[in-house]
């Protein structure tokens, strides 16, 4: 199993990173961390220095933050990313977040970052992991105009039935599916619906654990594999072997 999305190098992990680390080990192929500012984006990737070959980094701005952003911040975290291409696995989470950010100027500005990162990774032909919250229909408008993209990753994807079927119809488009699995309705009945060719599995760590006390980790992207499994009665051999496939191909790891 592989969890393809979530946050290890956050300060929630700081006192026992390691051993959450030594427990994704113990149960997944590998994990990819996903940075979201230009320091997280170098956190991760030294994390996939010290884990080589368990951790895998992406370099992103979440759209909450690129907002509020400076010109050099966008500039740096452009520069970072051609820097280190060749150790990234994908450009994210980048995107646009309409359920924080209700403003209009604010969301044509997320939109306007969005695709900046968009082009980027049009140029170098690199996958591109989007945090695209209460705008799914949106986005799969945008990158429609991205002809070079490998692959686009809806990372935590929580849309509309209709929009994943869009998504469907590409070839190159997948829909992320976090640990929320396991108690969300409208993720559920998504999933039962949706075809697990275009299916990754995460945890979004440390964020979407089982109850709001605890922190989520790597570890428990099994709890949304086993989900899966009962919901569409499969076993988790089976869908252990499609997701981890998917992923493995988008991120050739």
């Amino acid at each position: 199993m592989i969890d393809t999305h979530c946050h290890i190098d956050f300060k929630d992990f700081d006192d026992d990173r390691e051993d959450v680390i030594k427990r994704a080990k113990d149960k997944l192929d590998h994990v990819i961390v996903s940075g979201y500012s230009n320091d997280s984006n170098m956190d991760v990737l030294k994390l996939s220095k010290d884990y080589k070959g368990f951790i895998y980094p992406t370099f992103g701005f979440h759209p909450v933050s690129s907002q509020n952003a400076t010109e050099e911040d966008l500039k740096t975290a452009h520069e970072n990313i051609e820097k280190y291409l060749n150790d990234i696995v994908a450009i994210g989470e980048v995107g646009m977040d309409y359920y924080y950010v209700t403003d209009k100027d604010l969301r044509e500005r997320q939109e306007e970052i969005f695709k900046s990162f968009l082009e980027l990774a049009n140029e170098y032909k690199v996958p591109i992991v989007m945090h695209v919250r209460d705008c799914e229909k949106k986005a799969v408008n945008i990158i429609e105009d991205y002809d070079n993209i490998p692959y686009f990753v809806f990372h935590c994807f929580g849309g509309s039935l209709k929009t994943a079927k869009r998504i469907m119809n590409r070839d190159d488009s997948y829909m992320s599916f976090s640990t929320m699995l396991c108690y969300s309705k409208h993720h559920q009945d998504l999933i039962e619906k949706i075809d697990l060719d275009y299916v990754l599995t995460e945890t979004d760590s440390p964020y979407l654990a089982m109850t709001k006390e605890e922190r989520n980790e790597p570890s428990n992207v099994v709890n949304a594999v086993q989900k899966i499994a009962e919901i569409k009665d499969m076993s988790i051999s089976e869908v252990d072997e499609i997701t981890t496939s998917n992923a493995r191909k988008i991120f050739k790891i």
